[in-house]
């Protein structure tokens, strides 16, 4: 099967102004990434405000919430995956609406191998080069110190960091690659405006991490809309990006403190 370009540029659904659309994306936003974009900023400037070098300071992305007390701990765990993971339901429903659903986007199963496939080379890809660039942003004072996981040695550590990972790749690229760039299309938006939207968009959320997180991810921002468009599905860009974070974090779950050019506090 020969790969679908796709544009960004289409008409309102059918019984839809484009002011409907509009506000239907703000509220998406609202409840997803554009709230940790914002919820990123204030940390970012708490970080730059705090005594002490950007990379004496911690940013952790898998903590526990209840310390000494596993399965309480575990319940937690699972319950801020699954609640994350709402707003991907509600943009579902939207696109349902048009008579597509996810599909309209490419996530479905309709191309497992070539999904699969075409993510392994992209995460192998994007993985060293992104590590090497965390590691000279943070020697240079631009990044704090990034602690992928902090959870206890408990039996569903490893498992609960996959599980992250994957929920962390399911809602990115669902909503700030296939539905942004679909609604900003249909909005109006030129295609370079929508790249540097989405890009910014995928940047700001990450820049709790620091200046390095945040130029960082507008690169791959771009470097996904781009293969977004050539493919026409979002499917490889979660495999990658499903990958890429559970390397990082069953990696420094099992590699930090043994290997001396892994950063740690």
């Amino acid at each position: 099967m020969s790969d679908q370009r796709v544009s960004d540029a289409s008409l309102p659904p059918d019984g839809l102004s484009r002011r409907v659309l509009r506000n239907e994306t703000l509220i998406v936003l609202a409840l997803s990434l554009g709230a940790s974009a914002l919820s990123s900023l204030i940390s970012f400037i708490g970080s730059l405000t705090k005594t002490g070098a950007l990379k004496e300071q911690a940013a952790t992305l898998n903590g526990s919430y209840a310390p000494g007390r596993p399965w309480l701990d575990l319940s937690w765990q699972l319950f801020g995956i699954a609640s994350a993971l709402v707003p991907v339901l509600l943009v579902a429903h939207l696109l349902l609406r048009e008579g597509s659903g996810l599909k309209a986007i490419g996530f479905d199963r309709t191309r497992p191998w070539p999904d699969l496939g075409r993510g392994a080379l992209v995460a192998a890809g994007i993985g060293s080069a992104g590590l090497a660039f965390y590691l000279a942003a943070r020697a240079t004072g631009f990044n704090l110190t990034v602690v992928p996981e902090s959870l206890p040695d408990v039996w569903w550590k490893y498992p609960v960091l996959i599980l992250s990972a994957i929920q962390n790749s399911v809602l990115e690229e669902v909503i700030v690659v296939g539905y942004l760039l679909r609604r900003l299309g249909q909005l109006g938006w030129t295609p370079m405006a929508a790249l540097v939207a989405s890009s910014v968009l995928r940047g700001s959320y990450h820049l709790y991490q620091g200046i390095g997180g945040f130029v960082g991810n507008v690169v791959m921002g771009v470097v996904f809309v781009l293969l977004y468009r050539r493919w026409g599905r979002v499917g490889p860009l979660v495999v990658a990006h499903a990958l890429l974070d559970i390397v990082a974090f069953v990696g420094y779950g099992l590699l930090a403190g043994k290997v001396g050019w892994l950063p740690t506090v």
